[in-house]
């Protein structure tokens, strides 16, 4: 065991105290073992421990009396620290540095003197016993003791102990979060010395640089630029050269440098700012055949490439995965016909290939999205919110018709996302003329009960059951026909591939295509090539044929009319869409789903600032309330709204219509909390109206909300039912979940503003800006931004603005600026969080760069403000809205029996009992998993209540790819 860079409560050297001999003796043989000293010096009163890095001087002093009190210490803090953190509870402690924890953590297992190791569940870089007098002893691998940022030692540690852990059958699958990839970025000099990171994976046999080519193939997809781009300076930074295959394959049969090019730092400049590919792509019957596939090869080896990166769909991928099988034997024919050299053939033994997804479609098994579906999502509701205008008008009848040929992704998110009346996808499609029943039954009621308009979004590949096409212009006939309605087709086409990428897609395939670099770099011969796929909030490794071979195998089970093992085979999260979207679109206009006895009043509530995404979760609650029987009530305005005016209300399907769609809060939100409300009026109302679970939607005053109503269970027994937290908030900082609604819609909103700004930027030259980001003490959606739009430089409360950092990024800019010689597209962002700093506003920033330049570039200040929250939301929040909406009822259903004894007699009632703690929880997204998460649990241990902050920060890691990206450097 080596303890390094001690920090002992911010000092090198500390004084303890033993009051028996018995104690002091068993505290020199701890801290001898634990500082690894063969020998000790002692004497009958004192003992000086030292590794050289760190001295302790033990005192023994008797005193029975404290001796009794040291003992109770001991024992009391050994029941603590068995559930609780130590830290509530101790007020010193003792506090090393070490950079391998793993290591230090077995050591300490070992010694068995004279307590056990307790491993920080809160935060994974620490451990801590307790010593022989009553002190805890904590080790961390942070740079400091308050410190969450770990050490890249034991980053490694910690990945190479997960991976291995897991089954041979497993790899090559790897999981990390969507926002937490740095581990695989180490840091780097300056820029724009870049690359200067190198490892033996970096180089070849002969040492040489080794090269990567990214290629786009197939259909384009927004985003398709941000991926290139990440693959291009990872690839540089990592210490390998970069190239890119315009064309697609067709680009790999015509080789050359006309076609095979190697790219720097500045080509691939402004290139996520731009929609479709800008490298080309193109479907080639040439590649197809071997002798295509021949010329491929041998185009690569003249190149020099050591491994290439496809960014397309299933056949494009498919088409990879072949030309990798084949490699053995297509350089053995180039040898063999002399078109290759011995040493040549030689060197290029092995092709490494790795895949990153781009589809609109949405159509790829093993992964939650692909590159560029999102975007399409966002055009396809975007033109639907502007369809169902002029619809209800004229109180028309609208039939959209979106791509999806074998996948009806697209068709089944838009109808979730705008309310459609009726959708149609190949994966379960009706019997013939089952369908036109169907449709005409929902829509007569929607009709029936007031609604003046009618959107039926139809997939491409829509089908019946015996594999008739359904096209647009069936549907057009049966609702003129037979219901008589005033119909109109608009097909969308291309539009959906058109246009700038929404801001996850510009995230994901950024994330994914450094993920890309690192795979490709860690494969070896023998590796199966890799897809990097995402699962909810994690970006994964997945094989790339196995993945290809799950989606060829829904198509061929659509064809064969096995529809059931179609839908088996879709992921998951497609079939729990589809489930919602069939429970939320019947509403009150079929017989409910549960028994009567079965039925509840769950009520919800908004607290705290609007966020996109608010309205969508209200609509699905209280629909799917609704369809499964249960009354739903509003609270309107918040808890003060019901103190003040008793403003509770039953929703009803009609008043609802179009909310799933609108931003802001239809029902109205505000900063009050229960206790400043008056927490016992909101009982009394909990009790009249006899709630039987309340749905709360909101930030960080929702989450205070909730704690509250939690604590007050003892007092008032109308709160002992189920109670859920669904975070929404653009700040993302709720404590509990890795993803608030709001927070994607006003990313967006931000990104496309300081697009603007940055094209204005440009336009100027010379012109930098400083954009004033909201989000209170979290940098989540600066950081974010700033990964999307490729800002020079983004500030955050998490860390501050030093001056040397400061100082650092203008000469930053200088360079940049240098580089530029008056060329377009030069045009540089900073972003900061408004809390980053209370002495530095954006303006007082512009002011100081514009200073420092020295004439050589000015800045501005830009202030996006409210924009940041308002707006329509983005499609992303509306289904995802809705999925958490539909999964809080459903917790609140199964949560009714734990609490009904105890809703029954007030003597049951057990506010410590583990199961009633977890009824009050907090939804969120946890890595690649949906959790409900006990209030109790986060509020007392996992959260930073001064800051309104979860403690441990999981994008934080973000930044360093962020900064890597454009060349940032770093000032410790």
């Amino acid at each position: 065991m080596t303890v390094t860079e001690p920090i002992v409560n911010g000092t090198s050297c500390v004084s303890i105290n033993a009051f028996s001999k018995d104690i002091y003796n068993k505290a020199v043989e701890f801290y001898a073992k634990f500082l690894e000293l063969d020998n000790t010096s002692s004497n009958d009163t004192t003992t000086i421990l030292s590794n050289g890095l760190v001295s302790l001087k033990i005192n023994y002093i008797e005193d029975s009396n404290a001796n009794i009190k040291s003992q109770k210490q001991v024992n009391y803090l050994t029941s603590v620290v068995e559930t609780q953190d130590w830290r509530s509870h101790v007020s010193q402690s003792l506090v090393f540095n070490t950079s391998d924890i793993l290591s230090l953590q077995e050591a300490l297992k070992a010694l068995q003197f004279p307590s056990q190791v307790y491993p920080s569940t809160l935060l994974p870089m620490e451990v801590y016993t307790i010593d022989p007098i009553g002190n805890v002893v904590g080790v961390t691998s942070t740079k400091n003791a308050v410190s969450t940022k770990p050490t890249a030692d034991v980053l490694t540690a910690v990945t190479n102990s997960t991976v291995a852990t897991r089954s041979p059958s497993a790899q090559p699958t790897r999981t990390h979060s969507l926002t937490d990839l740095s581990y695989r970025m180490k840091t780097t000099d300056s820029y724009p010395s870049l690359p200067k990171e190198s490892s033996s994976a970096a180089t070849n046999v002969n040492g040489e640089k080794k090269a990567i080519a990214v290629m786009t193939s197939g259909g384009d997809a927004p985003g398709m630029n941000s991926n290139v781009r990440a693959i291009v300076r990872s690839t540089l930074f990592k210490g390998c050269r970069a190239f890119v295959v315009m064309e697609g394959y067709e680009g790999l049969v015509k080789g050359g440098p006309d076609y095979i090019k190697e790219f720097s730092w500045e080509d691939v400049r402004g290139f996520s700012t731009e929609g479709g590919t800008n490298i080309g792509t193109a479907r080639c019957l040439e590649f197809r055949q071997r002798e295509g596939r021949l010329l491929g090869a041998q185009h690569l080896i003249e190149a020099g490439v050591d491994a290439l990166i496809v960014c397309g769909g299933d056949g494009s991928l498919t088409g990879a995965d072949l030309f990798r099988s084949e490699w053995p034997s297509l350089i053995k024919e180039l040898l063999d016909t002399q078109r290759i050299s011995k040493q040549q053939y030689t060197r290029y033994q092995h092709l490494n290939i790795c895949g990153t997804v781009g589809s609109i479609d949405n159509d790829m098994s093993t992964t939650d999205a692909t590159i560029g579906a999102y975007s399409a999502l966002d055009r396809i509701c975007q033109a639907i919110d502007y369809v169902e205008a002029t619809a209800n008008s004229h109180s028309r009848a609208f039939v959209v018709e979106v791509m999806g040929r074998n996948c009806g992704w697209l068709a089944l998110l838009a109808g979730i996302a705008t309310s459609a009346d009726y959708i149609f996808i190949p994966e379960k499609p009706a019997s013939n003329g089952e369908w036109e029943d169907q449709m005409c039954d929902i829509v007569s009621k929607h009709r029936s009960k007031g609604k003046r308009t009618t959107i039926v979004v139809v997939a491409e590949g829509a089908i019946d059951a015996d594999l008739t096409p359904i096209t647009p212009k069936d549907v057009h006939k049966v609702l003129c026909d037979r219901l008589g309605l005033d119909t109109r087709i608009t097909t969308l086409g291309h539009v959906q591939r058109g246009g700038t990428a929404v801001a996850y897609d510009r995230m994901l395939a950024t994330l994914q295509g450094v993920e890309a670099v690192n795979a490709v770099l860690d494969s070896s011969p023998d590796t199966p090539s890799p897809l990097i796929a995402i699962n909810e909030n994690k970006i994964t490794r997945k094989p790339l044929v196995e993945s290809v071979k799950l989606t060829k195998s829904v198509a061929d089970a659509i064809h064969s009319k096995d529809f059931k093992k179609a839908m088996s085979l879709r992921d998951t999260e497609f079939v729990e869409h589809l489930k919602n979207y069939m429970a939320i679109n019947t509403a009150d206009h079929v017989e409910p789903k549960l028994p009567v006895d079965k039925r509840l009043k769950i009520a919800i509530v908004n607290v705290g600032a609007p966020a996109g995404g608010i309205n969508s979760a209200v609509y699905s609650m209280a629909t799917y309330c609704m369809s499964q029987g249960h009354k739903p009530y509003a609270i309107y305005n918040g808890w003060s709204g019901l103190t003040r005016h008793e403003s509770v209300r039953s929703l009803n399907w009609k008043d609802m219509i179009g909310w799933q769609s609108r931003g802001g809060s239809e029902i109205g939100t505000n900063r009050v909390t229960p206790n400043e409300a008056d927490i016992g009026m909101i009982a009394y109302y909990f009790q009249k109206y006899q709630f039987d679970g309340v749905v709360i939607v909101g930030g960080f005053e929702a989450f205070e909300s909730l704690h509250q109503l939690e604590k007050a269970r003892d007092s008032y027994p109308a709160f002992r039912i189920p109670m859920v937290l669904i975070p929404a908030t653009l700040s993302n900082n709720v404590p509990g979940t890795e993803y608030s609604l709001g927070s994607d819609t006003a990313l967006n909103a931000l990104m496309k503003y300081c697009d603007i700004v940055k094209q204005s930027a440009a336009s100027t030259r010379g012109r930098a800006f400083v954009v004033d980001v909201q989000g209170g003490n979290s940098g989540y959606l600066a950081t974010c931004a700033a990964l999307c739009v490729g800002a020079q430089a983004s500030y955050v409360p998490e860390e501050g603005i030093s001056l040397d950092q400061l100082q650092q990024d203008i000469v930053n800019l200088g360079e940049a600026f240098d580089r530029s010689k008056g060329r377009n597209g030069f045009g540089k962002l900073i972003l900061k969080t408004t809390n980053a700093s209370k002495a530095l506003s954006a303006e007082d920033l512009a002011k100081i760069i514009t200073d420092e330049a020295n004439g050589k570039f000015d800045c501005k200040p830009a202030y996006p403000g409210h924009v940041q929250q308002g707006g329509l939301p983005s499609p992303i929040d509306r289904s995802r809205a809705t999925r958490f909406a539909v999964r809080a009822v459903d917790f609140i259903e199964e949560s009714q029996e734990i609490m009904a004894k105890s809703r029954a007699a007030d003597e049951l009632f057990d506010a410590e009992d583990k199961q009633v703690e977890k009824t009050a929880a907090v939804l969120g997204v946890k890595g690649s998993h949906i959790k409900f998460t006990g209030i109790r649990q986060l509020y007392d241990f996992e959260t930073e209540i001064g800051k309104r902050m979860p403690k441990v920060i999981h994008w934080k890691d973000t930044r360093a790819i962020a900064d890597h990206l454009v060349g940032r450097k770093r000032v410790d």
